[in-house]
């Protein structure tokens, strides 16, 4: 039996790679041994060596046959399930599909530092479309195909070529733009530290806010307890000149009830309850702007007691209006002087520029307040204010508070307080007083001049820094401790310090 064998690639001997078996005359026994002999150690050298094995037809296209023309052995034959281009076929397009993440991943992260408007995303994803796109060119369906019994030599190097190439590009991207990813990183931690930062400064200043409001609302034992003690006694224990004192309790006016007062009658709601007296620290602190109208104080009648000036003194026809934290310096006489044009408050004006309008008062953007005021009026202060009381009953000024103080129970038209009131109740019916009779902002407002506080008929203490606390501003604080008589038995048993 003749046998043609492949070109033989062998360890052993160069010869080796030369030699060609051609047709021999063999006995029929030995034939058919050397034949099966011949073909084992064929295929062991294919399964040992076959890193090393190499058909000269992947170069020339040609296969040995023997000298009668009887058919060889293919490298097909050999590879029918071990193609040895299989493997790196494998590897390559592993490659392929690594780098094809590796685009995707970039192209994710620089979507998530927003990198040059997206610039680098969009390249990112294109490369990461251009390894899609090869992977499924129909030129290399064959190399992908698992029903096929052998590998195109010639098409996996065309492949090859073209991974590279995608590989050396997708490199050349990732090392350009490293630079731009590793700075975005630290302007992102940069970014995370101030805003971290942020987050504790705001959180302070709720806090310290939050401090602020307990130390000016509250009030120091000792000057409680001098208000205790000298709620009437004070006033009879000195002369005034013959003035009428005349003190007096809430209990003591009979028509301040909840089915007359408005705002008794919203203190009754359980709403309102909860949202002044249900209120702890974490809840107080979240929102600073809102949080000083939380004070109970906005609703108490004490403070509502203004509307009522007319009822409380029906003889009266002019009556000057004072606030606790006031310091008269001048006689006041002069304010019955002055002709009110028929209006019924006498207040000095607080607005310059855009400040103080109405507008920051209340909620414009609803519309009944938008339809009845102009957010560009003037405010006005309370703490001196000259009312004519004829004029007030004449134009029913306490009938016009209690209704909108009605359409106000869910705080949709002002916040809280009594300034939004009473620049509503009145509105139009205010009569402009020179500065000098009133002079604000003590509490809060270090430059205020002492020449304009030397002029001035009233100076007063309206803010958190009342002079009585220790939060008060020392260059203030002497014109109010300058009239407390230390040396009063109750001011001394009360322990009330310099």
């Amino acid at each position: 039996m003749a046998i043609s064998t492949p070109f033989i690639r062998s360890r052993t001997s160069r010869a080796a790679r030369s030699s060609h078996f051609s047709g021999t005359s063999i006995p029929p026994p030995l034939a058919a041994a050397g034949s099966f002999a011949s073909t084992l150690s064929l295929l062991l050298l294919v399964f040992i060596s076959s890193s090393d094995v190499v058909s000269s037809n992947l170069h020339t296209g040609s296969a040995f046959e023997s000298s009668d023309g009887i058919g060889a052995f293919r490298r097909s034959v050999l590879a029918l399930k071990s193609d040895p281009l299989k493997p790196r076929f494998d590897q390559i397009r592993k490659q392929a599909d690594d780098h094809r993440s590796l685009a995707l991943a970039y192209a994710a992260y620089a979507r998530k530092l927003k990198l040059e408007n997206s610039k680098l995303v969009r390249v990112f994803a294109d490369l990461s479309r251009t390894y899609t796109d090869l992977l499924s060119k129909p030129a290399y369906k064959g190399l992908f195909d698992s029903d096929s019994e052998s590998i195109d030599e010639t098409t996996l190097r065309k492949f090859e070529v073209e991974v590279k190439e995608r590989i050396k590009v997708t490199r050349q991207v990732i090392a350009e733009a490293k630079e731009s990813f590793d700075n975005q990183l630290k302007i992102q931690k940069l970014k995370d530290t101030i805003f971290s930062v942020n987050e504790q400064l705001t959180k302070a200043k709720k806090q310290g806010a939050f401090s602020s409001l307990i130390a000016a609302k509250s009030i120091p034992k000792s000057l409680h307890c001098v208000a205790m003690r000298l709620m009437e006694v004070m006033f009879k224990m000195k002369e005034y000149n013959g003035a009428h004192i005349e003190i007096k309790a809430v209990e003591d006016y009979k028509f301040l009830n909840s089915s007359y007062v408005p705002v008794l009658k919203q203190l009754e709601s359980a709403n309102l309850q909860r949202f002044y007296f249900e209120n702890k620290l974490e809840n107080a602190t979240k929102d600073t702007t809102n949080m000083k109208f939380r004070n109970p104080k906005y609703l108490s009648i004490l403070n509502h007691l203004r509307f009522y000036l007319p009822e409380m003194y029906p003889t009266l026809h002019r009556i000057l209006f004072l606030d606790d934290d006031i310091i008269v310096q001048k006689d006041l006489t002069g304010l019955w002087k002055i002709d009110m044009d028929g209006k019924v408050n006498g207040a000095v004006e607080t607005c310059f520029g855009s400040f103080h309008r109405y507008s920051q008062y209340m909620n414009f953007s609803h519309p009944l307040i938008k339809e009845k005021f102009n957010p560009k009026a003037c405010a006005w202060a309370y703490g001196m204010n000259f009312f004519d009381l004829d004029a007030w009953r004449r134009e029913k000024c306490t009938e016009e508070y209690h209704y909108w103080q009605n359409l106000n129970e869910n705080r949709t038209l002002w916040k809280l307080g009594t300034l939004p009131p009473g620049l509503i109740t009145f509105y139009s019916t205010t009569k402009p007083l020179e500065k000098s009779w009133h002079v604000l902002g003590l509490g809060y407002n270090p430059s205020i001049s002492m020449e304009e506080i030397r002029n001035a008929a009233v100076v007063h203490f309206n803010g958190n820094m009342k002079p009585w606390l220790d939060i008060a501003m020392n260059q203030f604080r002497p014109l109010w401790t300058k009239y407390v008589d230390y040396d009063m038995e109750f001011v001394q048993a009360c322990n009330f310090a310099h």
